[in-house]
């Protein structure tokens, strides 16, 4: 009896032991992932706020340039181009300032009915000194903001310790140059970035060439707020904080953050370090554990229910890291592995099949003209035309941009024709449902596979590729079937 007993309670500490190991594997694998999917999000914060800021230092060059053609522009036609860069909602602020040398200070205080001050409103007479000094000043001409502002107006950028060795960069080098974090004029921290406005037709091919040729700055000011704010939008559930390259905060709580992931984001001549931290990691659960190291039963079925849970949370991350996030078809990476599969079994029982490589026609004008969620939409909606025009074990990918792609695991090449056709007309004749966005076309080449030894992956997407342009070349809205002979023979009569 006693011997019995003892055994029952050896088992049950052998089980008991056994779910608890389980348990810490289980986390170690769901920890490694969890780090990677959280490497990958930071990655993505990262490139969206890189790409708003990037939009903005571009849409800043413009502006300078237009300024350059003009010359001197009034505060209307100001007006018109500060729209232009704060609706893209990344910049704070946008001014204009001009080069005033010092003998031409009263004359642009008359003019502008301002005082060139070290700060609006307070005259330095310290600061003002140095300026004179180098015979010039930087004033605030023009100024937008979102919302109601401090006026700025006369301030003297270039007294400034803090700006004045950024402008000058900009001056030298031609560039964008941003700011370290600093505070902003219209109030709360971030930086300015500056491009120079050079005199239209001078000569700016050295720094001294540039330096006669500079008439004033196009400039913008960026919150860290609002930056922040951006990344926000990407992960509304997750805690972001941003460093600057020598590991100060410069938004968020760092002492908050464990065991984070960071990414770099690059603005204009300066990079900052992205820093996320995802809440929802994985954790064993106490009462998981006290079950299982307190009955063999309930510690044997909280084992598999771990085991079911994490083989359902793999499948899971497999799925979503298989589809595309737009519009929900397979994605580059799941489209190769498909297609691979396809041709290893055509092989194997001698059959054929086909790729069709589809690219829509003029697709950037939509994004030019309507904007890029306009673009997105009308992806989504050439997707679910795909999806219902694709046959029952067809494999339907999207692999970036306006580019998609259709397996057709069993087919001959007069079936493929057929397919890739009725896809054209069907995309052809599909109506946006976005008011003003016209219908799009599409160019669609085939490459057929079978049981060539010598067929490969590369080859066979290479094929579809250049019948796709030869599609394109031909006219658009068309298909095009590889064949050597004949996209040579066409490009030889094209040329």
């Amino acid at each position: 009896m006693r011997l019995r007993f003892w055994i029952g309670l050896l088992c049950v500490a052998l089980i008991a032991a056994g779910s608890v190991v389980a348990a810490i594997v289980v986390r170690a694998d769901d920890t490694a992932d969890f780090k990677t999917m959280q490497k990958d999000e930071a990655v993505r914060a990262a490139h969206q706020a890189e790409a708003m800021a990037q939009l903005a230092v571009g849409q800043l060059a413009s502006a300078a340039a237009f300024f350059q053609v003009e010359g001197r522009i009034s505060e209307h036609e100001f007006g018109v181009v500060s729209k232009a860069l704060l609706k893209q909602n990344v910049l704070n602020a946008a001014v204009l300032l001009d080069r005033v040398p010092a003998a031409e200070r009263a004359s642009w205080e008359r003019q502008h009915g301002y005082e060139m001050t070290e700060r609006a409103g307070k005259p330095g007479q310290g600061i003002l000194r140095r300026a004179r000094q180098h015979n010039e000043y930087f004033p605030v001409t023009y100024i937008a903001a979102k919302g109601p502002s401090l006026e700025a107006r006369g301030f003297d950028v270039g007294s400034e310790p803090l700006r004045s060795p950024y402008l000058e960069r900009a001056r030298d080098t031609g560039k964008p140059i941003a700011t370290p974090v600093v505070h902003l004029l219209l109030g709360g921290a971030g930086f300015n970035i500056f491009q120079a406005i050079y005199r239209d037709g001078a000569p700016t091919a050295t720094v001294a060439q540039r330096q006669r040729a500079l008439i004033g700055f196009a400039a913008g000011s960026l919150r860290v707020a609002d930056l922040a704010a951006s990344v926000n939008e990407v992960l509304p559930d997750h805690t972001v904080e941003q460093f600057d390259t020598n590991g100060a905060p410069i938004s968020g709580r760092a002492a908050e953050l464990d065991d984070p992931s960071a990414a770099p984001v690059q603005i204009a001549n300066r990079q900052w370090l992205l820093v996320v931290r995802d809440p929802n990691r994985p954790e064993l659960s106490l009462p998981l554990l006290l079950a299982a190291i307190g009955v063999a039963v309930s510690s044997l079925l909280g084992a598999l229910i771990l085991i079911w849970s994490r083989k359902e949370r793999m499948q899971q991350l497999e799925r979503e890291a298989g589809e595309d996030a737009l519009t929900g078809l397979k994605n580059r990476r799941r489209f190769e592995e498909e297609v691979r599969g396809a041709m290893a079994r055509r092989r194997r029982d001698h059959g054929t099949g086909a790729l069709l490589m589809l690219d829509l026609d003029h697709f950037k004008e939509v994004n030019d003209t309507h904007g890029h969620p306009a673009g997105d939409r009308l992806i989504e909606e050439v997707a679910q035309v795909l999806r219902r025009r694709a046959r029952a074990g067809d494999i339907v990918a999207r692999l970036g941009g306006d580019e998609f792609a259709v397996v057709l695991p069993r087919s001959t090449p007069a079936e493929a024709q057929v397919v890739a056709e009725a896809l054209v007309a069907a995309i052809r004749h599909h109506d946006p449902t976005l008011d003003g966005v016209d219908p799009v076309t599409a160019s669609i080449g085939v490459a057929m596979f079978g049981d060539d030894p010598r067929m490969s992956f590369a080859t066979l997407v290479s094929e579809a590729d250049t019948a796709m342009y030869a599609a394109k070349d031909g006219g658009r809205d068309g298909v095009r079937v590889f064949d050597v002979e004949a996209i040579r023979e066409e490009a030889s009569d094209s040329a």
